[in-house]
């Protein structure tokens, strides 16, 4: 039986196990869906991953977002 999937909500901040390519380890999620959207906290570079890929690849939650929370306005958006 499939393990059900790892709640999730914007804003989450998330180690991975391997570090980006800027130094950095963690993530702030920005996107949800079939695909997770994060942002590196220390050079900002945005990714998708497909969630699974996503599960498995963090190694622990940093800090949590607020359920049902909106995203929060992006600067390089604007």
């Amino acid at each position: 039986m499939p393990k059900p999937p790892i709640e999730l909500y914007i804003g989450d901040v998330v180690q991975t196990r391997k570090p980006h390519p800027c130094g950095g380890s963690t993530w702030r999620v920005v996107r949800l869906g079939a695909e997770i959207g994060m942002r590196c906290e220390q050079c900002g570079r945005r990714v998708l991953l497909p969630r699974a890929t996503f599960e498995r690849r963090i190694k622990k939650f940093v800090a949590r977002g607020t359920p049902g929370a909106a995203p929060e306005p992006d600067s390089a958006d604007a």
